[in-house]
């Protein structure tokens, strides 16, 4: 119709205005057919119009993308700061930055001036790039132009400032432009929310209020939009809430989804709900809000509800809709669920789409036994991008295929993706399942080469890494040169040297973190409450419960359950107790916790009780809790009762018993003389017999006399681990008591021969908060601790007192420490003895007898168990 309309004899004027309306009303609809006209103005010999040829450079842009607008861009005959300005903002809409300011570099080569336009959009992309050096020199032009006080100018130069962190000159700016307008503050408050600038966002949002500025509905989304990451929760938010209604800005459907996803994301969909109804507007984004809300609270009958409810009222689900609901299903790992969301997603065509993708890897991986369909839906992304690789990465690492995320993880750099502090932090968690040095120190290089070691979530995981795998030097040297550090940094620290039983050093950690101004949280406090219990110091336990109740973390119960097992620990249950009462919910830790205390004070009688009130209260027992239960049993010589925890396992509560397990039974069919019905067990069990099974029936030999098969457990345990003299030493004990002594030298001269030697017994207390220890020594040694030894003894000698001498000429570890103890612990005060080994026969009865000479009660926890000895009695009744 128009290449007829050329062909007509219409007056040039006509024709090009014609061609004018076409292209005008094209533009402003977005319509293709608009370049049509292209081909009659080169016709009508009107290429030459410059007005026409900046229309048409328009739709090209806006219809076609900016090759081809940059195509007829660059075969225009003439070109003004109109032609300029298009061009170059086509490459900033479509973010290809770095041209968009080779063009304005063009532009002024060209001698053409530019306008408040085309400086507002290389600023832009400026600010895009962070380039702070050229948008100061293009601010010399606006100056130069004197444009300075243009209110488009001033809020992009505001943006530009803000984005490259120059606040300074941003503030002066604003004061510039007479304190600017609302969107001049937006501006200011919305860059420094995307550039993680909390604080400084929120002072702006004061100052905007003071200058007499009031903010719109794009300022409260913004600000909105950060409660959740300022730390200031729901205060916050409740606060924004409250002005924007006294401010009366209009609710609308934007500023009711930043409400509801500010509440959403608080916890507090009851609010959230509310507020979505003030108004009936819907759209597929509030839904998805609310939906995401449900899952991240883990109220996910809800989420699927509000996911029905959306359907009703006529509103299509998104990706996005998708991608939540997929979370919700890996959250409470429900793979049917996941599975009847992931054929919806086929249905709807959204299999390629990268974030369905991304859900649809994480889902299979955490719900499903195998990597499987993971990998399908992986290969069925497009482009996969970092986010997609991590989640296959960690999700096989998960499985326990670490060496096959090691090789992803390199297909992922080849393919051109490059990974973020997730992916890294993931791969290096991989490592230290694998206790590989080797490739932690490979990856620990390329994190160094890259610069990713800024990142404190990478140098979390270095730490926890080198820490895991008894590299703690490394670790703490990743710790040093770490920009900041956060109590998980440090929490990763002590859990490791926990596990390694170095838990004095753990405690030091705690000095670190006070020099480092990094505030305990209840995690932190947990691993140092462990560290505590594992070296059974009350004193700094005491210290740390009361910084528990004063930061508010007793209400926690990972912390709580750390304190009843530290008292319990410690011997003090009725500190342990007062703090079971006081937890509000107790789960399964919390009561295998006051059970096993219990059990170890020699408690039998209330640790079964405990378990009786346990099952009351409806918390399900797991396997630990029959592991305290059976050596409960143990202790107190209940045979049938124990028997009948260990076979309840499988047939009422559905509990395989581990080797642990076993070896409790072992013990307890040992101690109760059924040596026999011990062996069998030990023959029909579904695990390979290992050195601690074989040494506790020997145990239970030299308890009981029985010779052959004492023999037989020792060949076996001397199989295993040929360098143990404890095995020598059990042999040799029950030669002696079943009066073989010439059989027992043998033994021991054996081992002597063999270049064995028994681990010297130690003892440790603790006295204002430090730590004392203890070896066996040389009677000659005189200090004020052998003299005190020696006082004793002869008050014992004095009152007629049943004393043994000891044979072998030596102080053992256990006197010395009470020697200490009288000289150093408050009258008052019980003396706390702690042994790495069991309490040998003389020193339990000098012990005892010391109860007798001096009056304090003196508490000792071996290996095994508590001894509490008062007036010449100890609780274990002979026992061993």
């Amino acid at each position: 119709m128009l290449c007829r309309t050329a062909s007509h004899s219409f007056s040039p004027c006509g024709f090009q205005e014609t061609c004018l309306r076409v292209l005008s009303f094209c533009n402003s609809h977005s319509l293709k057919e608009g370049v049509c006209v292209h081909s009659p103005i080169i016709k009508g010999g009107l290429q030459d119009d410059l007005y026409l040829s900046n229309n048409l450079l328009s739709l090209y842009a806006k219809c076609f993308g900016v090759g081809q607008a940059r195509h007829f861009f660059d075969e225009m005959p003439h070109k003004d700061v109109v032609s300029w300005t298009t061009v170059l903002s086509a490459h900033t809409r479509n973010k290809l930055h770095f041209e968009a300011l080779e063009l304005f570099g063009m532009m002024l080569g060209s001698g053409q001036c530019p306008n408040e336009f085309t400086l507002s959009t290389a600023l832009r992309s400026c600010s895009a790039l962070g380039e702070f050096e050229f948008g100061a020199q293009i601010h010399a032009s606006v100056v130069k132009l004197g444009l300075e006080a243009n209110p488009v100018l001033g809020t992009t130069l505001i943006d530009l400032y803000t984005e490259c962190d120059c606040t300074v000159e941003a503030h002066k700016l604003l004061a510039f432009l007479k304190d600017g307008d609302i969107v001049a503050w937006t501006t200011m408050i919305s860059s420094l929310v995307e550039t993680s600038k909390w604080n400084e966002a929120l002072q702006i949002y004061v100052r905007m209020i003071e200058a007499g500025v009031y903010p719109n509905e794009f300022t409260f989304v913004k600000l909105l939009g950060m409660s959740s990451v300022l730390g200031l929760g729901m205060s916050y938010g409740k606060l924004l809430h409250a002005q924007l209604i006294i401010f009366g800005v209009e609710m609308n459907l934007v500023v009711k989804t930043a409400i509801v996803d500010m509440y959403a994301k608080c916890g507090r969909m009851e609010d959230a709900i509310k507020v979505s109804k003030q108004i009936p507007e819907y759209d597929v984004c509030l839904w998805t809000t609310i939906i995401s809300g449900f899952t991240q609270i883990l109220q996910v009958r809800e989420a699927v509800i509000a996911f029905l409810d959306m359907q009703l009222s006529g509103v299509l689900p998104n990706n996005f809709t998708y991608a939540s609901l997929l979370n919700a299903s890996s959250s409470i790992l429900s793979l049917e669920l996941g599975e009847q969301f992931h054929s919806r997603v086929i249905v709807v065509g959204l299999m390629d789409d990268i974030y369905v993708g991304n859900a649809l890897v994480d889902m299979y991986m955490k719900c499903f036994h195998t990597t499987t369909n993971a990998v399908k839906a992986f290969r069925g992304i497009a482009s996969p991008n970092v986010i997609s690789w991590t989640s296959l990465i960690a999700g096989f690492a998960k499985h326990g295929f670490e060496e096959k995320s090691f090789q992803l993880f390199a297909e992922m750099q080849a393919s051109g993706v490059q990974p973020n502090s997730i992916t890294l932090s993931t791969i290096i968690g991989a490592c230290s399942k694998m206790k590989s040095f080797v490739q932690t120190m490979k990856f620990h290089g390329l994190i160094i080469k890259t610069k990713a070691d800024i990142d404190i979530a990478v140098g979390n995981a270095l730490v926890d890494a080198y820490a895991g795998g008894g590299m703690v030097d490394e670790a703490w040297s990743v710790i040093g040169i770490m920009n900041h550090r956060d109590p998980i940094t440090y929490t990763s620290l002590a859990a490791r040297l926990n596990q390694r039983g170095d838990h004095e050093m753990a405690l030091k950690v705690i000095n670190c973190m006070s020099n480092d101004e990094v505030k305990m949280d209840e995690f932190s406090l947990a691993s140092f409450l462990s560290a505590a219990a594992g070296l059974r110091t009350m004193e700094t336990g005491r210290q740390l419960h009361c910084y528990s109740v004063k930061s508010g973390f007793e209400r926690c119960n990972s912390v709580s359950n750390s304190l009843v097992h530290l008292y319990g620990k410690c011997g003090s249950m009725h500190d342990a107790q007062r703090v079971f009462k006081d937890i509000n919910e107790p789960d399964a830790v919390s009561w295998n916790g006051l059970i096993l205390g219990l059990a170890t004070n020699g408690h039998i009688s209330h640790a079964l009780s405990a378990f009786d009130d346990m099952r009351l209260a409806g918390v399900k027992p797991d396997s630990v809790t029959f592991l305290s239960l059976i050596f409960a049993c143990s202790q107190g010589g209940l045979l049938d009762l124990g028997l009948e925890y260990f076979y309840s396992m499988e047939k009422t509560h559905h509990l395989t018993p581990k080797l642990d397990h076993y070896v409790c039974l072992v013990d307890l069919l040992g101690r109760g003389g059924h040596l026999e019905e011990a062996v069998e067990v030990i023959g029909t069990m579904p695990f390979k017999p290992d050195f601690l099974i074989c040494k506790t029936l020997l145990n239970a030999c030299k308890l009981h006399g029985n010779v052959a098969l004492g023999e037989d457990m020792a060949r076996r345990c001397l199989e295993l681990d040929p360098s143990n003299p404890a095995i020598y030493l059990l042999l040799a004990n029950l030669y002696d008591n079943a009066g073989f002594s010439d059989f027992g030298d043998k033994t021991r001269r054996l081992m002597k021969e063999r270049g064995l030697r028994r681990s010297p017994g130690q003892c440790w207390m603790e006295v204002k908060s430090k730590i004392y220890l203890f070896s066996s020594r040389e009677k000659k040694d005189e200090d004020e601790i052998t003299e005190k030894v020696e006082f004793l003894i002869t008050e014992m000698k004095n009152k007629g007192y049943p004393l043994q001498e000891n044979e072998d000429k030596l102080y053992h570890s256990e006197q010395l420490a009470l020697a200490f103890g009288v000289l150093s612990v408050p009258t008052m005060a019980p003396i706390r003895i702690n042994k790495n080994s069991l309490v040998c026969i003389h020193c339990h009865s000098f012990i005892m007898l010391v109860t007798l000479v001096i009056d304090r009660q003196i508490i000792v926890r071996d290996r095994k168990r508590f001894h509490f000895f008062k007036d010449g009695q100890c609780s274990c009744a002979g026992h061993s």
